[in-house]
């Protein structure tokens, strides 16, 4: 019976600094290198060169070819990761031109700062099928809002916007496949965890979705930050985008809010009125301008009531009688 077999544990790299050399002298020395031929065919002609010299032409230009290789210019916010045959030697973060083994895998990777709109997709570039000119450039489609249900079941809408950038090459080349893609769906994922977790609207004071937006969007670019660590990503900001429930609850949750709003007015309201009356009864007996039993103050409060709650405007009536009458 064969025994079972394990995985390998994957390989941890980390970004190791790579020290390249000036570029000038190498240019000029490949570039004399290449152009020897030029300097062998005069003197060939005129018989003065010796039978040995142009067999000396075919290495000179080979290696003129190989100086000339191990250049690269490094922009500002940008990066070369550098690897010979498969084992990784460093990156190069200096900017101008330089020059490093010819024999090295310079991957170029741009440590500039990026933001998407998590739902949009990437579209590849295009060319022409006769020339072969770009016609348009790699880019992304507008981001599309995600539904998922809340923490209550509710079905709602919605979408972030990240903010990102490399801070480790190394990571970022050798751990994921494709850094870009990677942090497109960790994004989308990490979004959609975190809406399950909460619910889009609350009245316990508890955290939602709607009322407590600084909370989520910092609990949202923590969750992308984990999730995003081992491809050597810094998360610069998260922030929600597009928020709403799906559209077929929309109306009844739309009524629903305008009934609570309606109750939470109508509550106010009426907490004001009981303090009005309160003050009015508190300044007609402590002045003395009236003697009321307790039945007469129960149609004060009660007419008093009517007239501060209700919604349109109270029509007076003038007693002209007494009071008990």
């Amino acid at each position: 019976m064969n025994a079972p077999t394990t995985a390998s544990p994957s390989v941890t790299i980390q970004e190791v600094p790579l020290e390249p050399t000036s570029g000038w002298g190498r240019l000029w020395v490949g570039l004399a290198l290449v152009a020897s031929p030029l300097l062998i065919v005069p003197g060939a002609i005129g018989g003065g060169v010796p039978f040995a010299m142009p067999f000396l032409v075919v290495p000179a230009v080979l290696a003129g070819v190989l100086v000339l290789a191990g250049l690269m210019a490094v922009a500002p916010n940008e990066a070369r990761v550098c690897s010979l045959f498969g084992e990784y030697k460093g990156t190069v973060r200096q900017t101008g031109f330089h020059w490093v083994n010819p024999f090295y895998t310079k991957r170029p990777i741009s440590l500039r700062i990026r933001n998407f709109e998590t739902g949009s997709t990437r579209t590849p570039e295009k060319k022409d099928a006769a020339t072969g000119k770009v016609i348009e450039q790699q880019g992304r489609t507008h981001g599309r809002p995600s539904k998922v249900n809340d923490r209550h079941g509710n079905p709602v809408e919605i979408s972030a916007v990240v903010v990102w950038r490399v801070v480790n090459t190394a990571e970022a080349v050798f751990h994921v496949q494709d850094y870009e893609d990677y942090v497109a769906v960790q994004s989308e994922a990490a979004l959609r965890s975190l809406a399950t977790r909460y619910p889009y609207d609350s009245e316990d004071h508890e955290i939602s979705l709607r009322g407590n937006t600084e909370e989520i969007c910092r609990q949202l670019k923590e969750d992308i930050q984990a999730r995003l660590d081992q491809a050597g990503v810094e998360v610069i900001e998260a922030r929600i985008s597009h928020l709403a429930y799906a559209a077929e609850i929309a109306a009844a949750m739309l009524q629903r809010q305008q009934a609570s709003a309606i109750v939470a007015a109508r509550s106010k309201i009426v907490e004001g009125a009981v303090g009005m009356v309160h003050m009015a009864l508190d300044h007609l007996a402590k002045d003395g301008i009236v003697e009321l039993d307790e039945e007469r103050k129960a149609a004060m409060v009660s007419n008093l009531l009517v007239v501060l709650c209700s919604d349109r405007h109270a029509q007076p009536v003038v007693n002209t009688g007494t009071l008990y009458n």
